[in-house]
């Protein structure tokens, strides 16, 4: 398959009072047509810096992206003008934002925030931007279209303001969307029906899906592939079969051993990650999970480890990557 975005050495700061915060440093990665791809790690470790810098919207001053490459359908966005990167946005790449109140307008009608974008986009009239807006409000399963997009997001379920998201993402066709934390304040039996939407309209679309999530257990069944994020760096890539059979980083040890597992004991207890997320605008020396990390050896603490090949397509940023026994998360 084609590359549809590729990612090469990307850089984000933020200036501070008396520092600079390194939010996104020095991560590379691509997705193909049609895939899903998961960005996963804690809050504050840059993922959804990433996403934002991908969209061109990241708030200048304070942050700014100090290097790097992001080349979508053949073009280096950081090198587009405002003016090109709004053609892009909305139209070629979608974005599901975390939380839908915040990014829907209370005072707007569904109507008119979801056919301003069409018709910007895809030059239709009035009529037929309304057209298309019911048949994507149909498309993700929301009941009696017509007469819903009369009504404001506060009239709205969470689930179903996510729903209204998803369609204003897929409306213009757009090859990529980035879902940032979809499902985050949804119940467990919503975000199950929001992702699988979500999956299967993408598959149906030939869309590449990007989800970005702090939970492992969550991308379990939807994502292709999974990148590990921790302290602005990505520090484990894989497929998802890679990464869930066989972690070779401590971190991702940790994220896993911190899910239930229904294959479990009912005695077994969930195995916290100690220690608190590093200050990004004071990051250890070394390997930046050290002070966190059971397994920890004197290199991890002087030297930042270097991105080490392992089986497939599986790879890790760890010195003892290949000492880790498989199954130790379990």
């Amino acid at each position: 398959m084609t590359e549809i975005l590729q990612i090469h050495n990307l850089r984000t700061y933020f200036r501070g009072e008396d520092t600079v915060v390194k939010a996104v440093d020095g991560i590379s990665y691509g997705i193909e047509e049609g895939e899903t791809l998961a960005i996963v790690g804690e809050s504050g470790c840059g993922k959804s810096v990433s996403a934002l810098s991908i969209l061109g919207l990241i708030p200048s001053p304070p942050g700014w992206i100090e290097s790097g490459q992001i080349i979508f359908d053949g073009h280096d966005l950081l090198t587009l003008s405002n003016s090109e990167i709004r053609k892009v946005r909305g139209a070629k790449i979608g974005m599901v934002f975390q939380e839908p109140m915040s990014s829907l307008n209370p005072v707007l009608s569904v109507e008119r925030q979801m056919t301003e974008g069409i018709r910007l986009h895809l030059g239709l009239t009035k009529q037929q931007a309304r057209t298309r807006a019911v048949e994507m409000l149909e498309t993700v399963q929301i009941p009696d279209a017509d007469s819903q997009l009369k009504r404001h997001p506060h009239m709205f379920s969470g689930g179903m303001r996510q729903r209204l998201m998803i369609a204003m993402a897929l409306s213009c066709g757009p090859q990529l969307i980035i879902a940032d934390e979809p499902t985050t304040a949804l119940d467990v039996t919503v975000q199950a029906q929001i992702l699988d939407l979500m999956k299967q309209l993408c598959q149906e679309n030939n869309v590449a899906l990007m989800i970005i999530t702090h939970n492992l257990g969550v991308v379990a069944r939807y994502a292709d592939r999974i990148n590990i994020m921790y302290a602005g760096k990505i520090i484990e890539q894989g497929t998802a079969r890679e990464i869930y059979r066989s972690p070779k980083h401590p971190y991702t040890l940790g994220l896993l051993g911190s899910i239930p597992r229904l294959d479990g004991r009912q005695s077994d207890k969930l195995q916290p990650i100690e220690g608190q997320p590093p200050d990004l605008g004071d990051l250890p020396s070394g390997c930046h999970f050290n002070p966190r990390c059971q397994y920890a050896i004197e290199k991890c603490t002087i030297e930042y480890p270097p991105f080490i090949d392992l089986d497939g397509s599986h790879r890790a940023a760890c010195w003892i990557s290949d000492e880790l026994r498989t199954g130790a998360a379990h």
